[in-house]
């Protein structure tokens, strides 16, 4: 039987039902009527009920066929386009009987949509994970390879003079250091895209984090004699912010403004009103260092890009440093802000609310 006729003998059974329990009840009701109104005789009573079932059967049969048929075809194709993941835009159906068929159809086409969005969000996870994979197996490739060569070159003889197997041990240990930071780096930025990490917003002192922060990096600093300048501010001013996630955030620009500066080179940081927006403040890390082309401005904050690979990688750069960046300031509903000039430098800044702390005079 081919499938227009199954269709034609479905909306077919669905009118004759109602069609038959509807005219059962009429005959049944008109002959109890008769029989107690009416003093005609049994027979006649039975004639009268069976010619209403033949008028209510034909009535109500023709009138739910005509109802249904057309709004039970379109519930058909939505739910067999959702089966086959063929998605469409529906209007929103509604007949002149606004009734139970209708709500079925209209929950029906919003159910289509939400599967819609469903499967492009899987879609997308998914395109993320071989991208994240592919990515993942190309940076590790580099600092295992180089280990490996490492100990061949070792055990192929190497080891038995003191200053060859300490300076191949020395260059190991540094790609074992990456494949640490690298790995780390992995997990965080991983939970911060698939939103398994959540930010613990809260009141916390600003130039605490800051001076805790230029406080960890200042040997790094020294020893790539690279200077930290920080322009004081309001001790007292709070933001909303996660402190372990602002935190990282700051480390992870400033460590950039060491990183790709040259000897003899300034870090600044510093705190703003932010002229948009009376309730933020910005904060700025300004570097002199080699600077970001303007083609490449829109690109940093990408997984894996690096402006100069060279000196990220001889630095222990794992290419994420920005991303986790982008993706913390996201989650707390942030800004961030690239401005850079070749050979002049570069100023990475974003924003945050502050708590407005009120006065008792103002309480009052």
């Amino acid at each position: 039987m081919s499938k227009s006729k199954k269709k034609s003998g479905l909306y077919f059974q669905i009118g004759l039902r109602i069609a038959l329990y509807a005219s059962i009840l009429s005959a049944i009701s008109v002959f109890i009527v008769l029989c107690f109104v009416s003093e005609t005789d049994i027979k006649t009573d039975l004639f009268f009920s069976s010619l209403v079932l033949i008028l209510v059967f034909i009535l109500v049969y023709l009138t739910e066929t005509r109802i249904q048929q057309n709004r039970l075809r379109v519930l058909n194709r939505i739910i067999k386009n959702i089966a086959r993941k063929r998605f469409q835009e529906y209007e929103d159906i509604t007949t002149i009987y606004n009734d139970e068929v209708d709500y079925v159809i209209r929950q029906s086409i919003r159910a289509n949509k939400m599967v819609e969005k469903e499967i492009q969000r899987l879609n997308q996870i998914e395109n993320y994970r071989k991208e994240f994979i592919g990515d993942i197996s190309h940076e590790l490739k580099t600092p295992i390879f180089a280990i490996q060569g490492f100990i061949e070159t070792l055990l192929n003889g190497a080891l038995e003079d003191p200053e060859v197997n300490e300076d191949f041990l020395k260059k190991a240990m540094r790609n074992v250091n990456r494949l640490i930071f690298l790995t780390k780096d992995l997990m965080e930025i991983s939970r911060l895209e698939t939103g398994e990490m959540k930010s613990n917003v809260e009141e916390v002192f600003l130039h605490d984090v800051i001076v805790d922060v230029i406080e960890s990096l200042t040997y790094k600093a020294q020893r790539d004699d690279v200077r930290i300048d920080f322009e004081e501010f309001d001790k007292n001013m709070q933001v909303y912010a996660d402190r372990n996630q602002i935190k990282q955030v700051l480390i992870n620009l400033i460590e950039n403004g060491i990183k790709y500066n040259s000897a003899g080179g300034r870090v600044n940081v510093s705190v703003e009103e932010y002229l948009k927006n009376e309730s933020k403040v910005i904060i700025k890390v300004k570097d002199s260092g080699i600077g970001i082309d303007d083609k490449d401005i829109e690109r940093v904050t990408e997984r894996f890009f690096r402006v100069d690979k060279s000196r990220s990688r001889e630095k222990g750069g794992t290419g994420l440093g920005l991303a986790i960046v982008k993706h913390i300031l996201e989650a707390h509903n942030e800004h961030f802000y690239v401005e850079s000039k070749v050979n002049e430098g570069s100023t990475f800044s974003f924003t945050l609310k502050k708590v407005e702390i009120f006065t008792e005079e103002e309480n009052r």
